[in-house]
């Protein structure tokens, strides 16, 4: 570890802190309806929408009407992906000439589209054609993402609103999230990153010749368009198998050190807004500190296990001053891949600058425990704010507890009924994840005769076991980033992990909608001498401990199976 990587580190943190109340603040104003600046061009065009959809903007809607109305959006998003996949051989803009893909891959993506984790069992430039990556990827990219904001906004509802009925309208909310923040500013980050390197055009791959004179086929496609929204949305799904490893995707250090900045900026103001509209900044701040402590420890722990390098290569004598560069991208080197890991795992965005299959055994358990405490550290667009909400929850009942009193938070009493649904929408991504690695892992010839014996994990022992945790954390999780060492293309993996997706995705949605209708409906209550302040160090010290105490003890067995035993192992002088 070096003072140069730490002042990286700290250039991505006060890059990110600068944009969060400004950012906050335009969004607070877009979502209660007041005028910005684009809203003399951009008023007409919702108004038009509203008006083509019979939507009644100015018309509430309670959580079961919220939640029934983004379930059949994401049905209908399914059904025109996964036809748009399946047909893309006769549909146009495909100059290489691909076929239709599978139906087992082509259900697993457009699942994973739909719910914003964009996993991907293929590889992009060899898979999809134009069409499909523009009118099928890229539209759910922004559609997924406005759905995750306007999720969050419904529950900010829930503590901004007194004796209410409705947590907001999800068609305004998806329609404005769309218009008035993914767009505008994905069109000028694109327009950043054709100047950086990135190809946008409609032409199809062209050839080369190498130094050593061979001839080398170059993918090109509309990239800039998609890296734009698939960073700013937290999507993750690359363009190219390699995603921004690759130097069409991610060319130089300034476009690496933005895409980063893009992932965490919407998040991060996210908790601004609920400041904001519970007319409290100081709220918004204790949630970002604690994403923050968690973060930061995430990033130490990383960067220190990558740059103390293979202790079995030192002890062979070979150098290991520079670290683990293994599956490290050199014009990035460790700090710069180890901050994108720990920065796309922890938001949710799943996209990738190194390979995390050949991190050291505790720098790649870094990543998959960001995704097993359930995507809270700034998280996805929206999925972050709601899935840190419900933990704040928990931590105010477990506050209340210890101090005999009904817990509260902003003013609404937490009952037991919002309890059980808060421990419902905690408990489904666990739930997801270990139930299907126990099913991988229990059954390998069930799943070898459905791969046909092609898939799976390459290697044995804990790293092998690690490679299927992670695919699982990060299906139910919805992050989409792969270990990289497993083959997942067959029937087994693309329907488990498709249904770990739906699992993690709504199956925490619906109950945390019903935990947003409970306390929007309930009043307000002014605070007293007993109130527990939840904008101070003692709170941001709760909220974090119970974060950590119930990832730990959740996943802390599955957790030594995998990584911890491969680095005992490691320093035994076992490598797999």
């Amino acid at each position: 570890m070096t003072l140069l990587g730490w002042l990286q580190i700290a250039a991505f943190i006060v890059a990110v802190l600068l944009l969060v109340r400004p950012l906050g603040g335009y969004m607070t104003r877009v979502f209660s309806g007041e005028r910005v600046f684009l809203t003399p061009v951009l008023r007409p065009i919702e108004s038009g929408l509203y008006w083509l959809g019979g939507v009644k903007a100015k018309e509430g809607q309670n959580w079961k009407s919220y939640a029934l109305a983004m379930l059949a959006f994401h049905v209908v998003g399914f059904v025109v992906l996964y036809a748009i996949l399946r047909l893309q051989n006769v549909l146009p803009l495909n100059p290489q000439g691909f076929g239709p893909v599978s139906d087992h891959l082509a259900f697993n993506t457009a699942i994973s589209f739909i719910t914003n984790t964009n996993w991907q069992s293929y590889g992009g430039e060899t898979t999809l054609s134009h069409f499909s990556q523009m009118a099928g990827l890229t539209v759910q990219n922004f559609l997924s993402a406005a759905t995750g904001i306007a999720l969050a906004l419904a529950f900010i509802r829930a503590f901004s609103h007194s004796k209410a009925n409705d947590v907001g309208n999800f068609w305004v909310d998806v329609t404005r999230a769309n218009l008035y923040v993914l767009l505008p500013i994905s069109i000028v980050f694109a327009l950043f990153l054709v100047w950086q390197g990135i190809p946008q055009t409609l032409a199809a791959n062209v050839g080369a010749t190498t130094l050593e004179g061979g001839d080398q086929t170059i993918a090109l496609g509309p990239v800039a368009s998609q890296v734009a929204i698939k960073m700013l949305g937290t999507n993750g799904g690359g363009f190219f198998n390699a995603n921004a490893a690759h130097p069409f995707e991610n060319p130089t250090a300034l476009s690496n050190f933005l895409q980063m900045v893009s992932i965490f900026a919407i998040g991060a103001a996210l908790t601004n807004v609920l400041g904001r509209m519970v007319r409290d900044e100081r709220q918004g701040w204790a949630l970002l500190a604690a994403m923050g402590v968690l973060f930061i420890a995430g990033v130490t722990v990383a960067y220190w296990a990558e740059a103390a390098g293979n202790p079995v290569h030192i002890a062979a004598g070979l150098d290991a001053a520079s670290g683990n560069m293994e599956g490290k991208e050199t014009r990035f080197g460790i700090v710069s891949s180890i901050l994108f890991a720990v920065v796309t795992t922890a938001a949710s965005c799943g996209a990738v600058n190194a390979m995390h299959d050949s991190f050291m055994p505790l720098g790649g358990l870094v990543p998959l425990f960001n995704m097993q405490l359930g995507e809270v550290i700034v998280g996805g667009v929206g999925a972050g704010l709601y899935g840190i909400l419900l933990y704040v929850i928990l931590s105010i009942f477990v506050a209340g507890l210890m101090v005999g009193r009904t817990p509260e938070y902003l003013g609404k009493k937490i009952e037991a009924r919002d309890m059980k649904l808060t421990m419902l929408g905690l408990l489904v991504v666990p739930f997801a994840i270990l139930a299907f690695t126990a099913l991988a892992s229990a059954l390998p010839e069930w799943r070898t005769a459905m791969e046909g014996g092609t898939a799976g994990p390459q290697d044995a022992g804990p790293h092998g076991f690690t490679e299927m945790l992670y695919a699982y954390s990060s299906a139910a999780a919805n992050n989409g980033s792969a270990f990289a060492g497993l083959t997942a293309n067959s029937p087994f993996w693309n329907v488990t992990l498709g249904l770990a997706m739906i699992i993690g995705r709504f199956a925490m949605i619906v109950p945390m909608l019903a935990v947003a209708g409970s306390l929007a409906a309930k009043p307000k209550i002014p605070e007293s001498a007993g109130t527990f302040p939840t904008h101070g160090p003692l709170f941001v010290g709760l909220l974090v401990s119970v974060i950590l105490i119930m990832g730990g003890l959740t996943f802390f067995p599955a957790l030594v199976l995998g990584p911890v035993a491969e680095h005992f192992a490691m320093l035994r002088g076992d490598l797999f």
